[in-house]
């Protein structure tokens, strides 16, 4: 029986990191700015259940990775037209099929399921942790944990903050099963640390795959996901439509699907492909940084002093990152 790397099209082989390690690439500034940029995307997400509050998580979820998928599909048939295709061979849209449902359609289907039995805030605040278990599992051999203990530690007091402020501020009330959404929420956070560390093997496995293209073979793959997904959820499109602000819901799901989705998983697989996963993994609090600004613009209203406190050290933590790489 296979491994899951081994299913995903990233076993080892001679030389090749032990599992969660990546090899010591240093720092690249294109693969920072890269995996900040996936960051700044990933935060519109905070903001879309602002902007059309009268549709669901999965409606969102649904809307942004079938916005994903099509677009996806668009871009290589378009490639197919100017005699330019390049189709994943049968391992490839495997591993496509697999990583699109850890780190995409999977992951957020199971933070949703967590929601609706624990309510929001303590889901939100376990797949937080996301970031220091990519740090953590993700440490490239040849570098000392002395050196990445600034930013973890960094790390580790931002989310501390972000934590205690979003307890003392609500975010949802508990729901009539808490254990059960602390199980879903912990195999989300799980899962989508598996797709942090098993997708930059595979960038790594396969250098002769862009990261455009694998991010329309991840998109195809997430879209289906959202059928998937709103099959499970029996959700009717004509009831959807029927629904005031249809069209704000539409526009919403085209800058979630094409920015925090598909441009987001291009500047992610850079990153991924030129950082180690340490490295990028410390760069996924930057989701939390923008998410926070992009939410108190939207609201009109400053940060709490914790809040801003916590961002500063989610600053010095990248920063204390990237030094201990170079």
């Amino acid at each position: 029986m296979s491994t899951p790397r081994a299913a995903f099209g990233v076993t080892p082989q001679g030389a090749t990191p032990a599992a969660g390690q990546s090899p010591f690439r240093g720092v690249s500034g294109l693969g920072v700015l890269a995996g900040l940029g996936a960051g700044a995307f990933w935060g519109t997400t905070f903001v879309a259940p602002l902007v059309v509050p009268a549709f669901g998580t999965v409606d969102l979820t649904v809307g942004r990775f079938l916005v994903c998928g099509l677009l996806s599909l668009v871009l290589l048939l378009w490639a197919a037209l100017r005699g330019e295709a390049r189709w994943p061979s049968a391992p490839q849209a495997w591993a496509a099929l697999g990583l699109s449902l850890l780190g995409y359609t999977g992951y957020y289907l199971l933070l949703v399921l967590a929601i609706q039995a624990a309510g929001a805030a303590l889901p939100v605040l376990i797949i937080g942790t996301i970031p220091l278990w990519v740090m953590l599992l993700g440490k490239p051999q040849g570098l000392r944990w002395r050196a990445l203990l600034p930013g973890l530690v960094l790390t580790a007091a931002g989310i501390a903050l972000m934590m205690r402020s979003s307890a003392h501020g609500g975010g949802g009330g508990a729901g009539s099963n808490l254990w059960m959404g602390v199980l879903l929420a912990a195999l989300a956070t799980a899962s989508w640390t598996a797709f942090g560390l098993l997708n930059a093997r595979w960038l790594a496995r396969h250098p002769e795959v862009n990261s455009t293209l694998w991010a329309n073979w991840l998109g195809v793959a997430a879209g289906l996901g959202a059928i998937g997904i709103a099959a499970v959820a029996g959700s009717a499109p004509t009831e959807l439509m029927a629904q005031p602000r249809f069209g704000l819901f539409v526009a919403v799901s085209l800058v979630t699907g094409i920015g925090a989705a598909w441009v987001a998983s291009v500047l992610w697989n850079m990153a991924s492909r030129r950082l180690s996963a340490s490295l990028a993994g410390q760069l996924i609090v930057s989701e939390t940084v923008f998410g926070l600004l992009y939410t108190f613009a939207w609201n009109g209203q400053w940060p709490a002093a914790v809040q801003w406190l916590a961002c500063a050290l989610f600053v010095l933590g990248i920063l204390a990152s990237i030094r201990a790489h170079r």
